[in-house]
C-alpha cells in the first residue's frame, strides 16, 4: 500500500490531536502528514485552496484522488490497525448523512471544542 497524504490544519489542537491518533495506529508507511499551512502545500496540492483546506482536512490517495472531510475517513480507517471493521459503518442506511452532518459541525466548532477539551494547547 503506498501512503496517502493527509492534509491537516496542524495548528488546530483537535486536528493535531486526531493526526497524532492515527499515527499511533496506522500501519506502517500508511500516511504521510502535511499541515494546510505547510509551506509546500501549494506546490504539492495546488488545487486545494488554504481556505478549503482549513475547513476540512484532506486526503490524498495514491492514485491522485482527492477525499475531503467525512468522505475521508472511511479510507482512513481502513488504514488502521484494528479498525478496519469500523469503515463498514459508513455503508450503512444513513451514514452518509450522519457524518457530513456532524464533521461540518464538528469541524466549525473544533477551535471552542480545543477550548474545552486541551486547555493547554487552545489558541
Amino acid at each position: 500500500m503506498r501512503p496517502a497524504v493527509l492534509i491537516y490544519d496542524g495548528e488546530c489542537p483537535v486536528c493535531a490531536k486526531a493526526a497524532d491518533w492515527v499515527k499511533a495506529r496506522s500501519l506502517p508507511e500508511a500516511f504521510e502528514y502535511l499541515s494546510c499551512r505547510s509551506e509546500s502545500l501549494p506546490s504539492r496540492f495546488p488545487a486545494i485552496e488554504k481556505e478549503a483546506c482549513l475547513q476540512a482536512m484532506h486526503l490524498g490517495l495514491p492514485d491522485g484522488s482527492m477525499l475531503i472531510g467525512e468522505r475521508a475517513v472511511p479510507e482512513i480507517l481502513l488504514r488502521l490497525r484494528g479498525y478496519r471493521w469500523a469503515a463498514a459503518l459508513f455503508r450503512l442506511p444513513g451514514a452518509g448523512i450522519f457524518s457530513r452532518f456532524f464533521y461540518r459541525w464538528f469541524a466549525t466548532n473544533r477551535f471552542h471544542i480545543s477550548k474545552a477539551l486541551f486547555t493547554d494547547r487552545a489558541p
